[in-house]
């Protein structure tokens, strides 16, 4: 009996086996006429121990690795993927460099003269070299792994930086490690310490970019707050982090509701100034108790309806005053004094005047 059941269980995790791999698979096999051989290696050109400490600030998790090859044409596509599409973001925003330009996908990308990233959901799709493949067989291929992905929308702190930052350079972060990382790389490492200040304990988001133009040049940081409380708690805190000489040199710090802008040593104070007021940021005053939208009548049908009411209400009076009087006096035709001015129940008062006793009867 026991090997029976022993039996039925392998068989049936045999069974399930091929399914639980392919749900957790995202690559294609096949895709465009280009067919892929799982590796078991990825050679990273960067070194890996620089994005150690972001790989698990990230949760990154164990990728997809497969090589394809499409006639003489050979590429490398690398799935990474992370604990969620902000993560993913995150990671996203730390692998771009400023000589890389957005792609035309339509999608969150990045492409130089031999590689491409690709923001899918909780993954970034990294493809080497790019001139080897083309951009149809691309988008088929991103779509195929898209039909996969986490759809839940993007951070919209990225949408608050103003336009004309310099493409490569906006950074994402969501903890300590990826804030450095990203002031390192925008070259404002004397700002470093505002990590510890910034509150990313209380899931502050933090959003960098460089903005050039002409003469005048500036760093931006963003940084948002669950409430407008924790906004105004960790303005005093980074205040005086920010040091004397930073502060002389431009560096200053607003608050806006729950959002802290902080230019980064700004080439000029106006600049910094022009720049902080063309962030996307606007509050709105909801109230949320249910009311009714009360909309008036035309004025035609408004008119028809007094006149109806009144002309109801003119028939109704007519109707009623002819029933009362036409009782009274029918009453006073069949049955005279024994009803109405009935003589015994009428008095009249008297000045006594004249001694002659008035009957009422003189009245009718």
């Amino acid at each position: 009996m026991r090997k029976l059941h022993f039996i039925a269980v392998l068989s049936l995790a045999l069974c399930a086996a091929p399914y639980l791999s392919a749900q957790q698979q995202k690559l294609p096999a096949h895709f465009a006429g280009w067919s892929g051989q799982p590796s078991p290696m990825w050679v990273e050109t960067e070194a890996a121990s620089n994005y150690l400490d972001l790989w698990k600030e990230t949760g990154r998790t164990a990728g997809e690795f497969c090589e394809y090859s499409s006639g003489d044409a050979k590429i490398q596509i690398n799935l990474q993927k992370y604990r969620d599409p902000s993560s993913a973001y995150e990671m996203y925003t730390a692998l771009i460099r400023p000589e890389m330009h957005p792609s035309t996908l339509n999608r969150t990308s990045a492409v130089d003269g031999d590689r491409l990233f690709v923001l899918v959901g909780t993954s970034i799709l990294e493809v080497r070299p790019t001139p080897a493949i083309s951009t149809a067989d691309l988008v088929t291929l991103v779509n195929a792994v898209s039909a996969h992905a986490d759809q839940t929308p993007l951070p919209p702190i990225r949408t608050y930086l103003p336009r004309g930052f310099s493409d490569g350079t906006q950074r994402y972060a969501r903890g300590p490690v990826a804030f450095q990382n990203a002031i390192a790389t925008l070259k404002r490492e004397e700002f470093a310490n505002l990590a510890s200040e910034a509150g990313f304990n209380v899931n502050a988001e933090a959003m960098l970019a460089h903005y050039r133009e002409g003469k005048e040049e500036a760093v931006l940081l963003l940084i948002d707050y669950p409430t407008p409380q924790l906004a105004e708690q960790h303005l005093r805190h980074l205040e005086q982090a920010i040091s004397s000489a930073a502060k002389q040199a431009g560096t200053s710090i607003e608050r806006k509701a729950s959002l802290l802008s902080i230019v980064l040593k700004p080439s000029s104070v106006e600049y910094g100034n022009t720049l902080r007021r063309a962030v996307n940021y606007e509050t709105e005053v909801t109230w949320n108790e249910p009311r009714q939208t009360v909309t008036d009548p035309p004025l035609l049908s408004t008119i028809a309806k007094i006149f109806i009411a009144t002309f109801v209400f003119m028939v109704v009076a007519v109707v009623l005053g002819a029933a009362f009087g036409g009782v009274r006096v029918l009453t006073k035709i069949f049955f005279p004094g024994k009803v109405f001015d009935r003589p015994e129940q009428m008095d009249v008062l008297q000045l006594g005047l004249s001694g002659k006793r008035i009957n009422s009867r003189d009245f009718y």
